[in-house]
């Protein structure tokens, strides 16, 4: 890794430099844009809209929309008379219990590195964040922008996790916040049934990015020449309209079901639950489906039968007939009259 910012922390009188360095990073496949042609990239230029010319980096400043198409142009000398520029300091203004920050306040994080012979003050403020169990509320200036964060441990790391200004947070405005629903005891309790058998452990490790593997599937198939064959997705059977009791208790069967667990007792009487409902609607639809080319090579096979039978019909007649032609012949020479001697 690379330190993106060089700085320290302010504890009090004590202070404790730091490296800083980015704690995550995007794993996004990235695409350039290209000609569909030739694959030629696609390049832009920076144009100024009132004289059409073409302006390098060093002609372009900051410009602020005060609307009716003014607009005030702010320089680099205006940000280097701004105090935050020359700023290194991580200040520690309070320090709070974690439940206390909205995790909605949270935006990047950065690990910290201790820096020349500040390890030891260093691995105390991070013992004493661990035995007082809280997090530090800091201030820093990153990026000519001054930020407000949090300082906490993790796996024996600092960790800096800038946060958004309360102000930066939207209000939510939605209709149904003003309706009065009701939700019944029953609903309620079911509900917490079901949070119940799906609890487990967070596992992060466990969840992976499926998009990403299937893109990147196809483009080294693409690199490598061959077909991408695509796994063929079972249809399955609309489920039944059911309320909102019928779909909750569904899916606590199915939840414990694919723990292992057994049914609740009752699951083998005759009255069908939706999952049951559903797997008959399912076996029905594969039932038909299975039925339907059988009905279709019956159909097939009389209308063939239908075809054949005139052809035969006719190949009988044919057949009478030319039986009955020898016989014509005789009778007919019987009936000629004999010539006299």
């Amino acid at each position: 890794m690379r330190a993106i910012w060089k700085g320290a922390v302010s504890f009090g009188l004590v202070s404790i430099g730091v490296r800083l360095y980015s704690a995550t990073e995007e794993k996004d496949i990235r695409f350039h844009q290209v000609h569909r042609e030739d694959g030629g990239r696609i390049r832009y230029k920076r144009t100024c809209s009132v004289c059409g010319e073409e302006v390098t980096y060093d002609d372009i400043a900051k410009g602020y929309d005060i609307g009716g198409g003014e607009m005030v142009i702010l320089t680099d000398a205006d940000f280097a008379d701004l105090p935050l520029t020359s700023s290194r300091a991580i200040d520690v203004l309070e320090f709070v219990p974690a439940e206390q920050v909205d995790p909605i306040l949270y935006n990047k994080a950065y690990f910290l590195e201790p820096e020349g012979t500040a390890t030891k003050p260093y691995v105390l403020l991070r013992d004493a964040l661990i035995d007082s169990e809280r997090v530090a509320i800091v201030k820093v200036a990153l990026r000519q922008r001054e930020q407000l964060a949090t300082l906490r441990v993790r796996e024996g790391v600092l960790l800096l996790n800038t946060m958004l200004w309360p102000d930066e947070i939207r209000t939510p405005d939605f209709g149904f916040l003003d309706e009065d629903l009701k939700v019944r005891p029953p609903e309620l309790a079911m509900a917490s049934s079901l949070i119940d058998s799906m609890t487990g452990e967070f596992e992060p490790d466990v969840f992976t990015d499926d998009y990403r593997a299937a893109l990147q599937e196809v483009i080294d198939a693409k690199v490598e020449g061959r077909e991408v064959v695509q796994p063929e997705e079972a249809e399955e059977a609309p489920a039944a309209a059911v309320d909102l009791m019928a779909a909750l208790k569904a899916s606590v069967e199915r939840a414990k079901a694919s723990r292992g667990e057994q049914p609740a007792s009752g699951g083998g009487s005759g009255e069908p639950t939706p999952i049951s409902s559903a797997r008959s609607a399912q076996k029905a639809a594969e039932k038909k489906a299975a039925k339907a080319p059988a009905k279709k090579t019956a159909a097939k096979k009389t209308a063939e039968k239908k075809a054949a039978e005139p052809a035969k019909k006719t190949a009988a007649k044919k057949t009478t007939a030319k039986k009955a032609e020898p016989a014509k012949k005789t009778a007919a020479r019987k009936t000629a009259p004999r010539k006299s001697a």
